[in-house]
C-alpha cells in the first residue's frame, strides 16, 4: 500500500511551503481541508494565507522560526475560514522546517480536528485570546525588569522571580561557562546548601544543560520517563526533586552560547509552540541582560581596582593623632575620577597630608591623578617645604602637558581626540605631631576647616596659588597655624561642598552643621567621616538641596586629622590673621572669621558691634600707616560669661587719638564708635609699633540659668569707659 493511500484513508493531507519561491504545494486532501479546488497542486502563499484566520496565520511565523532555530518538530492549530471570514473547520498541522542557506522549506501534514463540545473536558484547551494577552503582559514585565537590572546578582534575582502565565515553573537555574566547566550562577526552588542539580560539572557531562550549551539547541523533556530514558546516568540525582517536566534553553548573545537556563515544573507540561515561544523569548532577554550586567560588573570591578590601587592606606598610627579618610566615586560609566588623598611620613618625623582633584571624571583623569600622586609623594619624601613641593609638582604637570600635545587619542570623538591639557587643585598640609604646628600650602583648592575643642568651626585664612599645571613658575605661599589638643582639621574636595545643587558658600554651611554636631565623647573620627559623606549622599541630603541643579556626579574625597589630648576646661577660641597693605580684600575674610568665632554668642547685636569695630581698626591701619595689620581675636570663659578680646597691631609709631568730627567729616569716628560700643578698649604702645584693642562681655546666661560674674578686663592701658 502506498503512503498516499494511507494518508487519504486517515484524512490527512500533505503540504510543502517553499519560502524562497513563495509557493505552497498541496495534495488533494490538503486542498480539500483548506477549502481550495481539489485539483489545486501549487498556489501562492497569499492564496493559502487567505484561507486561515489572521490571528492564527500571524502566529505560524513565530512557530516556524522557533522550530527552525531548535531543529524540532512543531505543531499548530489553525482555523480555516471561508471568503466571508466564517470559520469552516479547525486543522492541526505537524511540520518540520528545513533550512537551506538563508531560506527554509516547511514540510508537514494537515488533519481536521473535531471541535470540543462545551461539556467535553480535555487535559489542555487550545490557546485562547486571554492566554495570549496574559503572555504578552508577562513578557513586557519580564523585559522591563531585566532591562532595569544593573548587576549579575540583580538579573539572577529577576530570573528567580519569573512566574509564567499558565505554566509557572517551581524550579529555575541559570548555568554559566567558566573555562571548560559549567557552573550554576543562580537558582530557585533548590536547597542552596545542596547547590542544586549539578552546581559544577565538566562541559562534556551527559546532562541536559551541558548538551544545550554544546549544541546551541533547546531541549524540552515533557515527562519523567523521557528524562530517565535519555539521561539514565543523572536520573537518580534528578529523581528526588520530584519534578515532572523540564525545559533547557540556551542563552545566546551575538551568536555565542554563554550559558543555559533551566525551568523545571512539578506538573506535566506538553511544551506547545506557544509555551516554547515564551521560554525562548525569556531566554533571549535573560541572555542579553546577563551580557549587559557582566560588562557592567567587569567595568565596576576594574574601576574599583584601579581606584583602590591609587588610593593609599593611611599607614601606621601617628603618635598623639588620629586620621580618617573617605573616597566616594560617583557618576555613570567607569566610576573613576581625579580626586585623591595621601598621607606621607616625612624624614623630619613630621607627616604630610595631601588632598587634590584633577580636572575631569574619566580614565584619563584617574591616570593623571596617579602620576601626580607619585610625583608629589616623591618631592615630599625628599624633604622639601610645602611651597616647594607644590611648585615642583606644578612644573611636573606642565611637563606632562608638553609631552601630551604630541599624542593623539583616536576614540571616535573628533573633539576628544587630542589630549587637552588639564589642571589640578591641591591642598598640602605638613604637621608636627609633637607640637601640633601645621604648615599649609594651597593650589587653587578649597581651604581646610578647623573644628575647635568646644565645637566651634572656622575656616582659617590660608594663602594660595594657581592650580597645578597652569604656570610652571607659580609660587605657593605657606600659612602656619597650630592644631590644639582636641581640635580636628578637615580637608575635602569640592564634591563634598557642591553636591546637591550647592555653591561653595551654601555647601560649606551644610558641612559646618555636621561638624558642629559631632561630639568627641561618643563618636569616633571614623563616624564623623561617615556623617560628612551621608550629609551629601545619604537619604536626608535630598531635603537639603541648593538653588543650583542637583547634579550628584562629582567625586568626593575627605581627610580628617585630629589631635589627641584633653583641652583645658576654658580653652579659648582664637583666630589670627595678617592683612597686608596690598591685600585690603582680606578685611572681609577677617570679618567672617570673627563671626565664625562668635557663632554661638548670646547677643547678636554685640556680634555686629564687634565686626564693625574690627573693620574700623583694620581700615585705619591700611589708610593711616604703611604697615601691615596683625589681628588676634580670642573668646575665653564659660558660655554665658565669656569675654571677647580683639587686638590689631601694626608697626606704626603714631598713636591714635580721640577726635570730635563734625557732621560733614569723612573720618575720625573710629574711636568714638569704640567708646560707645565696647565694654573696654585701649591703645598700647609696643617696642616697635602699637596695638589697639577692645573687649566685649557676653550679657549673661540663658533664662533660668544662674547669673555669672563677668571676668575683668585684661591688663592694659584702657582709655574711655
Amino acid at each position: 500500500m502506498r503512503t498516499e493511500d494511507v494518508l487519504t484513508a486517515i484524512a490527512t493531507g500533505l503540504w510543502r511551503w517553499d519560502n524562497a519561491s513563495g509557493t505552497v504545494a498541496l495534495d488533494a486532501e490538503a486542498a480539500r481541508l483548506l477549502g481550495l479546488p481539489a485539483d489545486t497542486r501549487t498556489c501562492t502563499v497569499a492564496a493559502v494565507r487567505s484561507r486561515f484566520h489572521p490571528v492564527d496565520w500571524n502566529e505560524i511565523y513565530g512557530i516556524v522560526n522557533l522550530a527552525a532555530s531548535e531543529g524540532t518538530l512543531a505543531e499548530a492549530r489553525l482555523r480555516v475560514v471561508d471568503s466571508e471570514g466564517h470559520v469552516l473547520r479547525t486543522v492541526r498541522s505537524r511540520f518540520k522546517p528545513v533550512i537551506e542557506g538563508g531560506d527554509y522549506t516547511v514540510i508537514g501534514t494537515l488533519q481536521e480536528v473535531a471541535e470540543l463540545r462545551p461539556d467535553t473536558s480535555a487535559a489542555r484547551t487550545p490557546v485562547t485570546g486571554d492566554w495570549r494577552r496574559s503572555r504578552e503582559a508577562f513578557l513586557l514585565d519580564a523585559g522591563r525588569a531585566l532591562a532595569e537590572a544593573r548587576s549579575t546578582a540583580e538579573v539572577l534575582r529577576v530570573a528567580a522571580s519569573l512566574s509564567m502565565p499558565g505554566f509557572s515553573p517551581d524550579g529555575l537555574a541559570v548555568f554559566g561557562i567558566e573555562g571548560d566547566r559549567l557552573k550554576v550562577l543562580g537558582q530557585h526552588g533548590y536547597d542552596p546548601a545542596e547547590g542544586g542539580p549539578f552546581a559544577d560539572m565538566p562541559l562534556d557531562t551527559e546532562y541536559p544543560a551541558a548538551e544545550v550549551i554544546r549544541t546551541g539547541r533547546a531541549l524540552y523533556i515533557p515527562s519523567r520517563g523521557e528524562y530517565r530514558r535519555r539521561y539514565p546516568l543523572v536520573w537518580p540525582v534528578i529523581e528526588r526533586y520530584g519534578r515532572q517536566s523540564w525545559a533547557f534553553v540556551p542563552l545566546i548573545v551575538a551568536g555565542r552560547t554563554m550559558g543555559s537556563w533551566m525551568a523545571a515544573f512539578s506538573h506535566a507540561v506538553a511544551f506547545t509552540p506557544d509555551e516554547r515561544s515564551v521560554l525562548t523569548t525569556v531566554a533571549r532577554m535573560l541572555a542579553q541582560a546577563l551580557a549587559r550586567a557582566g560588562v557592567s560588573d567587569n567595568e565596576r570591578e576594574l574601576s574599583r581596582g584601579l581606584q583602590r590601587s591609587m588610593m593609599p592606606s593611611l599607614g601606621p598610627a601617628i603618635p598623639g593623632m588620629s586620621v580618617a579618610a573617605r573616597y566616594v566615586p560617583t557618576g555613570g560609566g567607569l566610576q573613576v575620577g581625579g580626586d585623591w588623598y595621601d598621607l606621607i611620613p616625612l624624614p623630619t618625623g613630621r607627616i604630610a597630608l595631601v588632598i587634590g582633584d584633577v580636572q575631569g571624571h574619566d580614565v584619563r583623569a584617574a591616570g593623571l591623578m596617579g602620576q601626580l600622586r607619585i610625583a608629589l609623594r616623591a618631592y615630599a619624601a625628599e624633604g622639601h617645604r610645602p611651597d616647594a613641593v607644590l611648585a615642583r609638582t606644578s612644573r611636573f604637570l606642565v611637563g606632562l602637558h608638553d609631552y601630551a600635545e604630541s599624542e593623539v587619542y583616536d576614540d571616535g570623538d573628533p573633539v576628544g581626540q587630542f589630549a587637552w591639557p588639564r589642571f589640578a587643585t591641591c591642598l598640602y598640609l605638613e604637621c608636627d605631631p609633637s607640637t601640633g604646628t601645621v604648615e599649609i600650602a594651597r593650589a587653587g583648592h578649597p581651604g581646610p576647616a578647623v573644628r575647635m575643642a568646644d565645637g566651634t568651626v572656622i575656616m582659617p585664612s590660608t594663602e594660595g596659588g594657581l592650580p597645578l599645571g597652569i604656570d610652571p613658575d607659580s609660587d605657593y605661599p605657606t600659612t602656619r597655624t597650630v592644631l590644639e589638643a582636641g581640635e580636628t582639621i578637615m580637608m575635602c574636595t569640592d564634591g563634598l561642598l557642591e553636591t546637591g545643587g550647592h555653591d561653595l558658600d551654601s555647601g560649606w554651611e551644610r558641612i559646618r552643621a555636621v561638624l558642629e554636631e559631632h561630639r568627641d565623647g561618643g563618636e569616633s573620627l571614623e563616624k564623623l567621616a561617615d556623617a560628612l559623606v551621608q550629609a551629601v549622599h545619604g537619604p536626608a541630603s535630598h531635603y537639603t538641596t541648593g538653588r543650583l541643579a542637583d547634579r550628584r556626579e562629582d567625586d568626593i574625597a575627605v581627610l580628617l586629622l585630629s589631635r589627641h589630648g584633653r583641652p583645658p576646661r576654658r580653652a579659648p577660641r582664637r583666630t589670627v590673621l595678617t592683612v597686608a597693605q596690598a591685600e585690603p580684600e582680606r578685611i572681609a575674610i577677617a570679618r567672617q572669621q570673627l563671626r565664625d568665632l562668635l557663632h554661638d554668642w548670646a547677643d547678636p547685636e554685640q556680634i555686629d558691634s564687634a565686626v564693625l569695630m574690627l573693620s574700623e581698626m583694620l581700615t585705619n591701619v591700611l589708610v593711616h600707616t604703611d604697615c601691615d595689620a596683625l589681628l588676634v581675636a580670642e573668646a575665653a570663659g564659660e558660655r554665658g560669661s565669656r569675654r571677647l578680646r580683639v587686638e590689631v597691631s601694626d608697626g606704626g609709631d603714631e598713636l591714635p587719638h580721640m577726635r570730635r568730627p563734625g557732621e560733614l567729616a569723612s573720618s575720625g569716628r573710629g574711636l568714638v564708635l569704640m567708646e560707645i560700643l565696647a565694654d573696654v578698649w585701649g591703645v598700647e604702645p609696643r617696642g616697635k609699633g602699637k596695638s589697639i584693642w577692645f573687649e566685649l562681655y557676653e550679657p549673661g546666661p540663658p533664662d533660668g540659668a544662674p547669673e555669672a560674674v563677668p571676668p575683668g578686663p585684661s591688663v592694659g592701658s584702657p582709655t574711655g569707659s
